[in-house]
């Protein structure tokens, strides 16, 4: 059961002040002043009250991989963070590229309790980029998956994504590429440049990204149908989405926070925790991501949130898993790199980071803006907090975050998932009730 709730003070989108009243799960009245009989009291004197976040780039692990992450603890994780939406990848095992698997981790969010869980199902069979998967039947699921990709692999045969594109057309959806050339990429270890030169390391260049999206936004714009860029993160890949998008192109694109905070000089340590793919690229790649969220060329931030267990890190660079844990970050690094920065306000990352995700995905019940009569999905933040981030921030199995031990601003206080409270003064509730 949804408990009844009045937040009082906290400011809507960094701006004016305003109480919020939920019941049943819905926003019953904003205002000043209000109050209820028995109501819980949340004091939002200086929180920014935001819509729940929604994340259209996670890893769940679950089937499969429970030692990295599983859809309990990384739900738990993205209520830590302020989501009350994930978009869970297909790379478990099996693959999620059946109803079948698409509907059990449906089941498996709803369980949980602390996000909603909204399957991607995979382009091809297996991940394997030999032909398409069951699309439409995964469409059609309880699931209704409206999001396919192929993540962790490109989806490299054009006539394949040609196909996949047509596939989705029928029914409103969009195929989400990992932008990859494999041949190009082949036995790389971290961004093609100068670092990698100097350490010896083969190199992950630019182009191996850029023509991927090159050729597909060809690809859509000849189909007419929608594609999603995952995880850009080159200046040349800026420059492409921009110029498909003044040619009318229906294409959109994430970026990661941490593409839009770290480069490859601190792969010269040698700790994998800086190992992902796509990689981190120059600084001047992350100015300019950070241009392109800002003029609205990138739509979206996306954590890629990758665990991995320790042993899969812990160990030497060339054998070590890519990937980074983002969930928890992810609002604090947004605010460190865009709103601090003055390059966004709190009314762009409502649209960066909830409204425009859940419009990407179809996902109803989650991006609208906070008013009356809207679901009860409120992350409420606090800016003006500052601290080192560390190990007890976590709260997913995995730990390979990035960001331990860098000062990062602010901290979600508050989240609410359809009026339940799911993290409550920074900490992750214990126990839920449907």
């Amino acid at each position: 059961m949804t408990e009844s709730l009045v937040i009082t003070g906290a400011r809507l989108l960094g701006d004016e002040r305003v109480d919020i009243v939920v019941e049943e799960g819905v926003i019953a009245e904003m205002g000043t002043g209000l109050s209820r009989h028995g109501a819980r009291v949340i004091d939002g004197d200086g929180l920014i009250a935001l819509p729940g976040l929604v994340d259209l780039h996670t890893h769940l692990r679950e089937p499969g991989f429970e030692a990295s992450e599983t859809v309990l603890t990384g739900t738990q994780a993205a209520a830590a963070g302020g989501f009350t939406a994930v978009f869970a990848m297909p790379n478990t095992s099996p693959v999620a590229d059946s109803a079948g698997v698409v509907e059990q981790e449906l089941a498996l969010g709803e369980a949980a309790g602390y996000a909603t869980v909204q399957p991607i199902g995979a382009v091809t069979v297996g991940q394997k980029g030999e032909r398409l998967a069951e699309l439409g039947a995964m469409a059609s699921s309880r699931a209704q998956v409206r999001v396919f990709s192929d993540d962790g692999f490109c989806v490299f045969d054009p006539l394949i994504m040609r196909r996949a594109l047509e596939y989705v057309k029928s029914f409103g959806g969009v195929i989400a590429q990992h932008a990859q050339d494999p041949r190009l990429t082949e036995g790389a270890q971290m961004n093609e440049g100068v670092v990698s030169a100097e350490l010896g390391l083969a190199g992950w260049p630019a182009v191996a990204e850029e023509s991927i999206i090159a050729r597909d936004v060809l690809l859509a714009e000849h189909v007419g149908s929608r594609l999603h860029v995952c995880h850009l993160s080159t200046a040349g890949s800026v420059d492409i989405i921009r110029w498909a998008k003044k040619r009318g192109v229906n294409v959109t694109a994430e970026v990661t926070p941490h593409h839009l905070l770290l480069t490859d000089e601190l792969v010269r340590g040698y700790d994998a925790r800086y190992k992902v793919n796509p990689p981190l690229r120059r600084e001047e790649d992350v100015v300019a991501v950070r241009e392109g969220l800002a003029d609205g060329t990138i739509d979206i931030v996306a954590t890629d949130h990758a665990p991995h267990p320790s042993e899969n890190k812990a160990c030497e660079w060339q054998a070590a898993a890519n990937g980074m844990v983002g969930l928890e970050s992810a609002l604090r690094v947004v605010h460190q790199t865009m709103v601090q920065t003055g390059l966004i306000g709190w009314t762009d990352v409502a649209r960066v980071m909830s409204a425009t995700p859940a419009r990407i995905g179809m996902l109803s019940g989650h991006g609208t803006p906070l008013q009356e009569g809207s679901p009860a999905q409120i992350t409420l933040y606090d800016p003006s907090r500052e601290g080192t981030f560390t190990t007890s921030d976590l709260h997913g199995r995995s730990e390979n975050s990035p960001y331990l031990g860098r000062d990062l601003p602010g901290r979600v206080e508050w989240t609410i998932h359809h009026g339940l409270v799911t993290v409550a003064e920074g900490l992750v509730a214990q126990e839920l009730s449907a």
